[in-house]
C-alpha cells in the first residue's frame, strides 16, 4: 500500500528536508521512525526540498509499505519523533500517486519583525530599517505569471529549466509581522529567499521599480538582491 502522511516540522536543527551525506535532516528522521514502528525498511519521497533551517507548517511525503497501518500509527510516531516535527494525518493513496510529482502549487511565507522578541528566535528575521510596503507590493505584482525565474535561483542546479508560474505574491501584516506571501507551481532552490531579498532593496529605496523590472528581466543573479535568513521561512501549503 502506498500512503500519503501531512506533517509539520521546525527546521531549525535540521540541514533542510531532504537526507544529506552530512548533517541531519528531517527525511532521515522521519524514515528512521517508520522503519522502527514497521520493522521494516521505509523510505519517502517528499513533496519537495527545504533549505536548512526552513521550517514547514505543511508537508507531505508519502511512503509504501506491506504492513497494515494500526490504528494508533499516528500517535505512536509522534511518540518516537522529537518534539519539532509533528504528524497530522496519514492516509491510503492510490499507487500511482507522488507527494513531489504530483503538488499543484505550493505557498511560502517569510516572516519579519522589527522589534527583538525572544519568542520569535529562529521563527522570524528582524529587520532594521523602514521598509516601504507600496513599493515591495508594486515590485510583487512584476512576480505574477509564468516567466524565467533565473535571476532568483541559486546557479549550478540540476534543474532544467527556470520557468516558474507565480500565481500570487502579497506583503501585508500579521500580528506585527511582516510576512510575504508567495504561490506558484514550482519553486526553485533559494527562489523565494532572493526574492525577498531582492523585494526588500525596493523597501530600503536602494533600488527603483524600473531596476527591479531590470534585475527580473536580466535572468543574472548576480544583479539580484542577498538570500535572506532561512529561519524566516515557512512552506505553508501544498495543493493537489
Amino acid at each position: 500500500m502506498r500512503y500519503l502522511i501531512e506533517l509539520s516540522y521546525n527546521g531549525t536543527n535540521y540541514q533542510g528536508w531532504q537526507i544529506q551525506p552530512n548533517g541531519m535532516t528531517v527525511q532521515e528522521v522521519l524514515n528512521n521512525a517508520l522503519s522502527v514502528l514497521l520493522r521494516q525498511p521505509i523510505e519517502t519521497m517528499g513533496c519537495g526540498r527545504t533549505d536548512t533551517g526552513v521550517h514547514a507548517k505543511q508537508y507531505f511525503a508519502h511512503f509504501d509499505t506491506s504492513v497494515v497501518l494500526p490504528d494508533s500509527i499516528i500517535r505512536n510516531l509522534n511518540g518516537i519523533l522529537p518534539h519539532d516535527i509533528a504528524i497530522h494525518d496519514i492516509v491510503a493513496i492510490s499507487d500511482d500517486f507522488n507527494a513531489r510529482f504530483n503538488a499543484k502549487s505550493r505557498t511560502y511565507e517569510y516572516h519579519i519583525i522589527f522589534d527583538k522578541n525572544p519568542f520569535l528566535h529562529n521563527a522570524a528575521v528582524r529587520w532594521f530599517h523602514p521598509l516601504n510596503l507600496e513599493k515591495m507590493n508594486e515590485g510583487a505584482l512584476l512576480l505574477l505569471g509564468e516567466q524565467d525565474f533565473s535571476c532568483f535561483s541559486k546557479t549550478n542546479t540540476d534543474v532544467k529549466h527556470y520557468v516558474c508560474n507565480v500565481m500570487h505574491a502579497e506583503w501585508y501584516y500579521k500580528d506585527h509581522i511582516l510576512v510575504f506571501e508567495v504561490t506558484a507551481n514550482r519553486f526553485l532552490r533559494n527562489m523565494v529567499r532572493a526574492m525577498v531579498g531582492t523585494l526588500t532593496l525596493l523597501g530600503e529605496d536602494k533600488i527603483t521599480i524600473e531596476k527591479f523590472k531590470e534585475i527580473l528581466e536580466s535572468k543574472d543573479r548576480r544583479l539580484a538582491g542577498v538570500s535572506v535568513p532561512a529561519h524566516g521561512l515557512y512552506l505553508t501549503e501544498i495543493v493537489y
